[in-house]
């Protein structure tokens, strides 16, 4: 029987997050979250009842069209337009899990009782999503300050039985998964419409689903730098504790730490050197790898923040007695630490690939390309080139989004952040970041064959020996391609405890 996580004012986190998708947990809404929408929804409609004022969004146009009044007839018709109107996206198809969590993080906002929203319409999108009925969504189209506007038009055009949805891996309309289940489309009231657009949870989705791949890649960029100390035969001096206390930055500690862990009792760690120092990209990991995971952690906390919040607009303060247009829509805060994340997961990636190279050089009595009889054999010559690629084309992609502003509804909206484009190229740098460091992983365990008889830690040795069991030896050149996929799915297949994970 499936379990169930009930949404109410309980903050939200990455380890929550990734129990409720792990565990393909279903939905419900608290008591405490129905009669918060229940409670800001009757207020809504008493307050158009009584205040004939304009109120943006709820009795006037959009953007720029503010200033239009809307009749009292017209308020259904008007939201109804305004997702059919502003569902423009483009690009690729956002990725279902993506999807999944962009419905599960506009519930929780709407759950908050701030946005006036009818309860059949919240519910409808936990139906929607128990039920794995996924809207199609483009990658294209927010400019991440209006709320993420055409990716959530397309998230709620379904409500209304338009548009189309994923039922597995097949494209159908929604007007028929509506017959299907014998749901009525929603009639949306006032605001409605504008509470469903307005708000930042394409962008949430997006850096959460990275977030908590950086996580598991940050760990296993440890696990897989530490194969290659002992592959390359390297010093242990400069994990020593007493040379990052004295620099003592969170991430650089931990890295140090993990790395003192995984190697513990290696033969090859304890054996006598020829080499007073190593490469930075060795000998530099804890300062490196605990940059990135700083940025992990900065990163994390703001979109803990932003999953936590209420992000459309106008806001409704019943205690109050009173309907608040501001810009809590606006990507700004999100722009900025995703491009941030960006950047450090492409320094991971970067400082992986520089490993591989150096462990395909000949140096340190490593065969040249890690392949016996070199020159008959390429051995692992272009997996290198192949990770210089993707190193470079990560270097292209942590251009910052969030600098650049384009002025959009005649000048209403005259800045944005663009977080939803920092947000789509995070999530293309970190699946790089996977791909490299498969690369290392496959140069690191090849390496440590040289090495033998002796030995790296109990730890290193199970874990190569599982990784062996999925890519074995490169004895003589065959197609690689299939052990780099096969690596990449060893890692996404590799299971760590969220303890670990997020320490």
């Amino acid at each position: 029987m499936q379990e169930t996580h009930y949404i109410s004012s309980e903050n939200l986190d990455l380890p929550v997050l990734s129990t409720i998708l792990d565990t393909n947990m279903l939905l419900a809404l608290s008591e405490e979250a129905t009669l918060n929408i229940k409670k800001s929804f009757d207020y809504l409609q008493e307050k158009i009842k009584n205040d004939k004022s304009p109120v943006y969004g709820i009795n006037t146009g959009f953007g720029s069209l503010c200033n239009v009044k809307i009749a009292d007839e017209n308020l259904s018709k008007l939201q109804e337009n305004l997702v059919m109107s502003h569902a423009c996206g483009t690009g690729e198809f956002v990725p279902k899990p993506i999807i999944k969590l962009m419905l599960l993080l506009k519930i929780q906002s709407l759950s908050y009782g701030y946005s006036g929203v009818q309860l059949e319409t919240v519910e409808r999108l936990i139906e929607f999503y128990n039920h794995d009925i996924l809207p199609v969504i483009y990658s294209q189209g927010s400019l991440g300050a209006s709320g993420d506007l055409a990716p959530l038009a397309h998230l709620a055009l379904p409500l209304l039985g338009k548009g189309e949805v994923w039922i597995n891996n097949e494209l159908v309309a929604s007007s028929e998964v509506l017959k299907e289940h014998n749901w009525e489309p929603i009639t949306l009231m006032a605001k409605e419409g504008l509470a469903l657009l307005n708000g930042t949870q394409f962008m949430s989705a997006y850096g959460t689903f990275t977030l908590l791949k950086a996580h598991k890649l940050s760990y296993l960029a440890d696990v897989i730098g530490a194969i290659s100390i002992d592959a390359f035969d390297c010093n242990m001096s400069p994990f020593n504790a007493l040379v990052h206390l004295v620099r003592p930055h969170r991430g650089q500690v931990k890295t140090a730490e993990r790395i003192n862990e995984f190697l513990e009792d290696s033969e090859l760690g304890k054996s006598e050197k020829e080499n007073v120092q190593d490469p930075y990209s060795f000998r530099c990991i804890p300062q490196v790898h605990g940059a990135s995971k700083d940025t992990i952690l900065f990163t994390h906390k703001t979109f803990k923040t932003e999953i936590n919040s209420v992000t459309d607009n106008p806001n409704i303060f019943i205690d109050a007695d009173t309907i608040i247009s501001g810009g809590n829509f606006h990507g700004q805060p999100l722009a900025l630490a995703l491009d941030f994340l960006g950047i450090a997961l492409s320094e991971l990636a970067n400082i992986s690939e520089r490993r591989t190279y150096q462990m395909v050089s000949g140096l340190r009595g490593l065969p040249a390309f890690l392949v016996n009889n070199p020159g008959l054999n390429s051995g692992f010559m272009i997996p290198q080139y192949t990770a210089a690629s993707i190193v470079s084309q990560n270097k292209q992609l942590s251009a910052p989004a969030s600098v650049d502003s384009i002025v959009s509804s005649n000048g209403q909206e005259d800045h944005v952040s663009m977080g939803a484009n920092a947000a789509t190229k995070c999530l293309r740098i970190v699946d790089n970041l996977e791909t490299v460091l498969a690369i290392e992983l496959m140069n690191a365990s090849q390496a440590l064959e040289f090495r033998r008889p002796k030995k790296s830690s109990p730890f290193i040795e199970s874990f190569v020996t599982a990784f062996r069991n999925v890519v074995p030896f490169v004895a003589e050149d065959r197609v690689l391609a299939d052990d780099i996929h096969a690596s990449v799915a060893f890692l996404q297949s590799f299971q760590i405890d969220n303890e670990v994970l997020f320490a």
